[in-house]
């Protein structure tokens, strides 16, 4: 394997894990998690030994971060996807519903990406990878890191909450115009904001409310939880329903349909819209 950052290490006067100094140091890992995986993976030699977690620092060593092996044997999954903006860093796409983003599954949006996008020109380029997830029901605007740079700031940013999501979902009866729904998921904080665009009678659901919702933390299923504990699940929802009112044949009426961010490489601040699905329109 290659060796793609070289750290040596001054003089330090108490010793200290490598895990911990480490934080940093190279330009593509920016976590401790992530060097701690890289340890792991045996991406890290220290002294030109492969590293390990208990290995502690004394001063004067010589760090090396080496390139992961690319698979040449990977099958790639030929989907066509619709690419909104690309650049050497980064990538949004429109993902459709009813398809996973990654797994263990071979048909993922993850497998269909390098089939997709242009390869970056910059000299850490690697293979294209989502950077957050969307449930396999909900379409929308996915971000994807180019790379071994861009995928851990991106994933900074959003654990900075400095990406901003916008979602649309069309909800079932009556909904109050605007609130916040602040209940925790699993034991961990939970916060989501709700405006009501607009809502029409249904001899079936009663209403049909067409509602712009912005998540302010990532909590698994956040959404479809909380609209479902205040008695407003969204439409063609097979997990969290009201009885008698489910929707089948349609999929989910969730959509992830606005990225705002400032580029963290061209500093220009990007604001994406994916327009809602044509069955949103039927509706509304």
């Amino acid at each position: 394997m290659k060796i793609s950052e070289t750290h040596i290490v001054k003089n330090i006067k108490i010793p200290i894990r490598l895990q911990e100094y480490a934080v940093g140091i190279f330009k593509t890992i920016l976590t401790k998690s992530g060097i701690k995986k890289a340890i792991k993976k045996g991406l890290i030699k220290v002294n030109g030994k492969t590293a390990t977690t208990a290995l502690y620092i004394n001063g004067g060593e010589t760090i090396n971060l080496l390139e992961p092996e690319v698979c040449l044997k990977k099958k790639y999954f030929n989907f066509p996807l619709e690419v909104l903006f690309e650049d050497d860093y980064l990538a949004i796409i429109h993902k459709p519903a009813g398809i996973l983003v990654s797994g263990n599954s071979f048909a993922t949006i993850d497998n269909a990406l390098t089939q997709n996008l242009q390869k970056s020109t910059v000299f850490n380029a690697t293979r294209p990878r989502p950077i957050h997830r969307l449930d396999y029901p909900t379409s929308g605007l996915l971000l994807i890191g180019k790379t071994t740079e861009s995928i851990p700031v991106l994933n900074q940013l959003f654990e900075k909450k400095e990406i901003q999501k916008t979602y649309h979902a069309i909800c079932i009866g009556k909904m109050e115009r605007s609130g916040e729904i602040d209940t925790p998921i699993d034991g961990k904080n939970a916060v989501t904001s709700f405006e009501v665009i607009q809502s029409v009678e249904s001899s079936r659901f009663d209403f049909l409310n067409l509602v712009k919702l912005h998540p302010k933390t990532g909590r698994k299923h956040q959404l479809r939880n909380h609209l479902f504990t205040i008695g407003n699940p969204i439409l063609g929802d097979k997990e969290y329903f009201l009885e008698n009112k489910i929707l089948k044949g349609k999929g989910l009426f969730l959509h992830a349909s606005t990225l705002t961010f400032t580029h963290p490489f061209s500093k220009k601040n990007i604001t994406l819209t994916k327009e809602l699905p044509k069955k949103f329109k039927k509706i509304f």
